[in-house]
């Protein structure tokens, strides 16, 4: 899909950001049948497929549901709030949510233009539609630090 210079011009902002921020409604809008989750997550975020699925299976796809965890860094979660799931550990929305939410996510972006990332505007337009965190810890960021050993 195109991303032509008037949306930036409109919404304002980072634009990589607002571009990162549409694919949840450009997912959406591809309307596959039988989607009961949209998983997102940044470029370097992790997901072992099992163990979504198994803790997805939990949840019931057809309740508005958006699904992460705050940030591992308490610094991050001061400026950004403890409520909001962040790109890095990964979240999920419901598919009934996301139908909603694709709807009013345009009109939810020119009011949050100021903001940094696209998961925190995702965040705010959900916040908008009365949908808190359902806090699951199996989101989680594995921070710089902790993956050093790794290399």
């Amino acid at each position: 899909m195109n991303f032509s210079i008037e949306f930036i011009t409109v919404f304002g902002g980072l634009r990589s950001a607002i571009r990162v921020a549409r694919v949840v409604v450009e997912t959406v809008a591809l309307n596959h049948s039988n989607v009961r989750w949209y998983v997102f997550g940044d470029d370097d975020t992790i997901f072992l497929p099992e163990n979504l699925v198994k803790t997805l299976s939990k949840y019931d796809h057809e309740l508005w549901y958006y699904i992460g965890a705050h940030s591992e860094i308490y610094e991050q979660n001061r400026l950004f709030g403890f409520g909001m799931a962040f790109g890095g550990a990964g979240f999920a929305i419901s598919s009934s949510l996301a139908n909603v939410l694709a709807k009013v996510f345009d009109s939810c972006l020119e009011r949050y233009h100021h903001l940094y990332g696209s998961d925190g505007r995702v965040y705010s337009c959900l916040a908008e539609l009365g949908v808190g965190l359902t806090h699951v810890p199996a989101f989680h960021q594995i921070l710089h630090a902790c993956a050093s050993h790794l290399r």
